[in-house]
């Protein structure tokens, strides 16, 4: 089924930055589109995804099947009820982690088959692909440190596991590359959020839109600067786990409307994985 709004996900490891960089995302396109931008995350964007959180991170052991059914079980509640309404409005939907999450993690990281665990989320999710999908590539060590507070059960699973992990996202890409866009995420955060900038334009086929609406806003600018970001504040350590999946940015609801005037479904704030 083909809908009129637009779905991007963000993937990548802990502390590799997303959830800042789908926050800037949001806004921005909001600001070149005019559209409703819908941020959202997995889990966490709805109740249920609240409650799967905190039992999948924060909780006692959970089996790695058991893991990967939970995780699948709020990702068809959270497309269901999230998801596929903000699409079939016409709003850019753009989620913290999605199934590819839980390929690298639960496949890759916890080493169960990677094509039951995709066909798991596929099945759960009606075969719903983004668009286009951000890999925020880092390496584990790297991202590791830039992490703060109490690290929760998918932190703690240990170099080898987010390496596994890690190898799963960028061979998905390798074999995906219409709908993947790559981007080193070790650079500073404003040449990460240009580049992303320029790739989503192409990729959604919105690029004689964004260059309409930065002319109009600077005429001045030469072309060259069409789409770059002006000055993009040094943000918040964010990333909060998955392995957490990503957490909303400073003050926003999972689920909400960047512009802060609609909250999509029965989105409430609530911790997110």
């Amino acid at each position: 089924m083909t809908f009129p709004g637009y779905f991007v996900s963000f993937e990548g490891g802990d502390g590799s930055g997303k959830t800042t960089q789908a926050r800037l995302l949001g806004e921005w396109l909001g600001e070149v589109t005019g559209r409703e931008v819908v941020l959202t995350r997995e889990p966490g964007g709805t109740p249920l995804g609240a409650e799967v959180r905190r039992l999948v991170l924060h909780g006692d052991h959970v089996d790695a099947r058991a893991e990967a059914l939970l995780y699948a079980a709020d990702r068809a509640h959270h497309v269901a009820s999230l998801v596929r309404p903000a699409l079939a409005r016409g709003a850019v939907v753009i989620t913290d982690r999605y199934l590819d999450s839980s390929v690298a993690y639960q496949a890759g990281g916890r080493e169960l088959s990677e094509e039951d665990v995709e066909n798991l989320s596929l099945w759960a999710t009606h075969g719903l692909l983004p668009d286009v999908t951000i890999l925020l590539d880092v390496d584990p060590e790297v991202a590791a440190a830039r992490l703060s507070g109490e690290p929760d059960r998918l932190e703690r699973a240990g170099q080898e596991f987010h390496r596994r992990a890690r190898e799963t996202f960028l061979r998905r890409a390798a074999a995906e590359p219409a709908r993947w866009v790559v981007i080193d995420a070790a650079a500073p955060l404003q040449d990460v959020q240009a580049q992303i900038r320029v790739d989503v334009a192409a990729r959604l086929d919105l690029t004689p839109v964004v260059e309409e609406a930065a002319a109009a806003a600077a005429p001045e600018l030469p072309p060259a600067t069409l789409g770059e970001p002006a000055e993009l504040p040094v943000d918040e350590v964010d990333e909060v786990g998955e392995g957490g999946e990503g957490a909303a940015g400073p003050g926003e609801q999972p689920g909400a409307d960047v512009r802060g005037d609609a909250v999509a479904g029965d989105a409430v704030a609530g911790d997110a994985r």
